[in-house]
């Protein structure tokens, strides 16, 4: 794992040629600073144009907190001294640190016909695809995205649309210390317990874990 921050990809200019269905362009960032990192999705959302490819970032952040637009104060850290950083995207509140492998997708939705609902269904289906690769069965919740190993939430998701393109991402817990996310209600669920990939008997770390992921998004993107 990266000691330092990597720098954060500028945004690709608008290329003639590019095709209607070019597949998601996979880039490793290592560890990004949180702040730097949602300030370059915001950035490449808002200039890409209709023939920019679309993006998805593998990535690690240093522990931080992110709260969604509808999160609420009783849920928040008591008395942590991590950062807690407000965005945009939907959801309330979770935990990022090293050790787990998080995935933002830069997807033109509009451009390959596809809904919010139907994005946040493929990148579920991502998380469950990779586990079940390594033989650990995962599964939805109604009613409370991301997805779950045996009631346990091992990823966590919230996206954010504009101007018909998503970003954000999926957070999947890999190898990370966990205790953080006993200082808040994870995703605004009292006493929701938290797992993790390693516990699971997985061995593959965030960076392994994290391009499988990616590339699973990716693939199922494709499909659509």
């Amino acid at each position: 794992m990266q000691s330092a921050a990597t720098s954060i990809p500028a945004v690709i200019p608008a290329q003639a040629g590019i095709q209607f269905h070019e597949p998601p362009i996979i880039k490793h960032l290592g560890l990004a600073d949180y702040a730097t990192t949602y300030a370059a999705m915001r950035r490449f959302t808002e200039t890409r144009s209709a023939a920019t490819p679309d993006e998805l970032w593998v990535l690690e952040h240093p522990p931080v907190y992110t709260v969604g637009v509808a999160g609420r104060k009783e849920h928040f850290p008591r008395g942590s001294k991590i950062p807690l950083e407000r965005v945009d995207r939907g959801g309330q509140i979770t935990y990022h640190g090293p050790g787990q492998a998080i995935v933002y997708a830069l997807v033109d939705l509009a451009r390959r016909h596809l809904t919010v609902r139907a994005m946040v269904t493929t990148i579920e289906q991502a998380v469950i695809d990779t586990l079940a690769a390594h033989d650990v069965r995962a599964e939805r919740k109604s009613g409370a995205p991301g997805v779950y190993v045996g009631g346990a939430k091992i990823a966590a998701l919230g996206l954010r649309v504009r101007r018909g393109c998503c970003y954000h991402g999926v957070a999947l817990n890999v190898n990370m210390d966990r205790a953080p996310f006993s200082a808040i209600d994870p995703c605004g669920y009292p006493g929701l317990v938290v797992t993790q990939s390693s516990a699971l008997g997985i061995a593959a770390g965030p960076h392994e874990l994290g391009g499988e992921l990616a590339r699973c998004v990716a693939r199922l993107i494709e499909n659509k």
